[in-house]
């Protein structure tokens, strides 16, 4: 099969008149040729987000194959082709339920995929500092357990892709080496970690840092903190949830002009009132509150968010930042830290995932391994 556009976005090139063969899912040839066309739109790779709660009303701590397969239908319409739940701290009991299901849900996928491809789980948190918590619950947050995570890690099936930890917390710098080695991506996040003890946490193999500057000690001229410490850090990436809300304007301006492309992670981080009205919701057995698109306990801290990728992108062309390279950040970027070159890319090889936008950059049609998911 074979789509062409006036535009494509690989996300490393930009092609003129692009046409892009596919064959059983995957890419087969990606080109320019000549010909016309009097409506002007854009393909990109598919959106990959690592780090969402749920949206239009399920959640990742449902526990339930049903909710996480009815999520990766409906975050299609948004453009994410590829997508890890992410649970927040919880009960060990509820941490292996959501585990399990994670793994029966993927099962599922490999028979019959008809939404976002699940890609693995994400724990945020159990093994977090409670000063830090931000929207997590301080009844089960506690010190990392490496058998308890292998539990976890056995009802999943080894479906665990990362894991938000403290690195300060006492225990926290051996569990980080000991989950780094079995290929888990650690990151920073929910931590009151000084700058000393956020890059012993780095040295020990953390990769990424959960939501930058959220949930984590505020950087300071003379103690950098953590922020300090997974900015300076080339291999660390760092995650941004560019609302306007959780970031102002000139703190996503100044990141992006620090680290660049390569190490920018977009992601939603957004939560089961996602997609849907204003009103009070649940996450991790908290009360959110939604007022105007903001989510927030009724301490008023922040709680996740109602953001979408492709508002992400277009948020970021909104503020000056290329749109080449938001695009990147939302697809390309996201994949680097779980070595799965295989998604957010268009080139032979490459899953056949597909986004088209119009020239407002909004969604009209998504594919995931060539198959025509949404049509909006």
């Amino acid at each position: 099969m074979m789509l062409k556009s006036t535009l494509a976005i690989t996300p490393m090139e930009i092609l003129q008149n692009a046409e892009v063969t596919f064959e059983d899912g995957v890419i087969r040839s990606v080109g320019e040729v000549d010909w016309n066309v009097s409506e002007r739109y854009l393909i990109i790779p598919g959106f990959v987000d690592t780090h969402i709660h749920g949206c239009c009303g399920y959640d990742t701590n449902d526990g339930s194959i049903e909710s996480l397969l009815e999520m990766s239908k409906e975050l299609v319409k948004y453009g994410v082709t590829s997508f890890i739940p992410t649970a927040v701290t919880a009960s060990k009991e509820e941490l292996i339920k959501v585990a399990k299901a994670v793994a029966e849900a993927m099962k599922v996928q490999k028979e019959e995929l008809n939404g976002a491809r699940i890609l693995g789980l994400h724990l945020e948190g159990p093994y977090i500092n409670v000063e830090k918590k931000g929207a997590q619950n301080p009844e089960y947050i506690r010190k990392p357990d490496f058998d308890e995570f292998m539990e976890i890690w056995e009802a999943a099936e080894g479906n665990i892709l990362e894991i938000t930890v403290a690195p300060e917390v006492e225990g926290a710098r051996e569990f980080i080496s000991k989950v780094t080695e079995m290929g888990v991506v650690v990151q920073l996040g929910h931590t009151n970690a000084t700058y000393e003890e956020a890059k012993s946490g780095i040295y020990s193999g953390a990769l990424k840092a959960t939501h930058l500057f959220n949930g984590m000690r505020s950087f300071h001229h003379r103690e950098a903190g953590v922020v300090g410490a997974c900015l300076e850090s080339q291999q660390v990436f760092v995650e941004m949830i560019c609302d306007l809300v959780h970031l102002s304007e000139p703190v996503i301006r100044l990141v992006y002009n620090l680290v660049g492309r390569e190490r920018m992670i977009l992601i939603s981080d957004a939560i089961s009132a996602t997609g849907l009205e204003d009103g009070e919701y649940i996450l991790g057995g908290l009360e959110v509150v939604v007022k105007d698109g903001v989510c927030r306990l009724k301490s008023g801290a922040l709680a996740g968010s109602t953001l979408t990728l492709d508002k992400a992108v277009r948020n970021l062309v909104k503020i000056g930042i290329p749109f080449k390279d938001a695009i990147y950040m939302a697809t390309q970027t996201p994949v680097k830290p779980l070595g799965m070159g295989f998604i957010g890319c268009i080139k032979p090889g490459c899953k056949a995932d597909f986004v088209v936008l119009d020239k407002d950059l909004k969604v009209k049609e998504v594919y995931i391994e060539g198959k025509l998911i949404y049509k909006g």
